[in-house]
């Protein structure tokens, strides 16, 4: 095997971290939604949760994309 397509490779198997930050912000989103619909009273108090969650979340994607493309042109 050469070493270009291992690095081929090495950048898809660290990308793999970006599908579970995916999932992550869909369950984020989608109890956000859910909570809201069902007391929109507490819109206040939940929203701040949720996008510090999708913050949070979305930083695992960008870790997961640096460590990709590191591996790809280092």
């Amino acid at each position: 095997m050469e070493a270009s397509a291992a690095k081929f490779i090495g950048a898809g198997l660290a990308a793999i971290g970006m599908i579970g930050s995916g999932i992550g912000v869909g369950n984020i989103w989608a109890n956000l939604i859910s909570t809201v619909g069902r007391n929109p009273s507490a819109k206040a108090n939940v929203e701040l949760y949720g996008w510090i969650g999708f913050a949070v979340t979305e930083a695992i994607a960008l870790f997961a994309l640096v460590v990709a493309l590191m591996v790809l042109f280092a």
